[in-house]
């Protein structure tokens, strides 16, 4: 499962070489230096799940984990060079899922990442049916009208996030801050992908009634059509109420 992941790492070769290692395995990665851009770029960009380095040379590696754990739900893995049980206890008292002590092999790191999004995952629906719309979360496949559809990992994530409003507009700066993995101040960039997803999910891209155009807003997925409710493998869902929290 595609995940929103921030690293904040003080070492910039080991930040660089962690947030390449995730984007390879599919999850779209925020990078943050120290504890204060870490805090900015989370409220910017609400992840998933945080990579923390609780050894910033800012010093105040547990405050943020606390600060953290006390905001909408996100799961943290914490990176440490300190490895006594007392260190462990206390960073997992601070509100850490989970603790790796440096040095650390960087499959060990994956896993428990993965062991993290599994987490996540179980709290989620596997499949979203919105009629003629299926999106599977899990193997991050498309189909509409009973036809698999091929999308790049970009357009999946910009799809997921409107779905994720239950039908409610989002800007084009708004979708740059939630669907992309990196800060673009071009907000064409946004009108290429819905074009480019529209002649993939859109009977008539011309007259698209899946993702419409709000006047002087921006996007929004007409969920009507699409029998106007979210299910789960057959059961019904209401639409999320908080649109803050993006799995994809």
């Amino acid at each position: 499962m595609l995940m929103h992941i921030e690293i904040i790492e003080s070492n910039p070769h080991l930040r660089s070489l962690l947030g390449w290692h995730l984007q390879q395995v599919g999850h779209i990665v925020h990078l943050a230096s120290g504890c204060q851009q870490g805090q900015e770029v989370f409220q910017l960009r609400h992840p998933d799940l945080v990579v923390l380095d609780l050894d910033s040379n800012e010093g105040n590696g547990l405050e943020l984990c606390r600060w953290l754990h006390h905001q909408s739900p996100v799961l943290i893995l914490v990176l440490s060079a300190r490895e006594d049980e007392a260190d462990v206890v206390t960073a997992l008292r601070a509100g850490a899922d989970d603790y790796l002590a440096k040095p650390f092999g960087m499959q060990e790191f994956l896993a428990r990442v993965e062991a993290l999004a599994r987490r996540a995952r179980a709290c989620l629906p596997s499949i979203l049916n919105l009629g003629e719309l299926q999106i599977d979360l899990v193997q991050r496949r498309v189909v509409v009208r009973n036809v698999p559809v091929d999308l790049t990992p970009q357009e999946f994530s910009l799809l997921y996030v409107l779905t994720q409003m239950g039908g409610t507009p989002l800007s084009r700066q708004e979708l740059l801050r939630r669907a992309w993995p990196e800060n673009i101040d071009n907000p064409r960039t946004v009108d290429t992908h819905i074009l480019s997803l529209r002649k993939k999910i859109e009977v008539d891209p011309q007259q698209p009634r899946l993702i419409q155009t709000v006047r002087n807003v921006g996007y929004r997925l007409h969920l009507e059509p699409l029998n106007g409710r979210y299910q789960q493998n057959g059961n019904k869902l209401r639409p999320p109420r908080s649109p803050r929290h993006v799995l994809v």
